[in-house]
């Protein structure tokens, strides 16, 4: 009987009994890192 009931909680407790599911948000957290440059290749002559 006490395996019965553990299984009926632990049933209960995995299907959203704390309210209906929720979207992930959107948009990706923002952490404060930003990463930006500029690159160049080739060779310079002079005119």
């Amino acid at each position: 009987m006490k395996r019965l009931v553990l299984i009926a909680v632990l049933g209960l407790a995995g299907c959203g009994v704390d309210g209906p599911p929720e979207r992930p948000a959107e948009e990706a957290p923002q952490t404060g890192v930003t990463i930006s440059g500029d690159a160049r290749i080739g060779v310079m002559t002079e005119l």
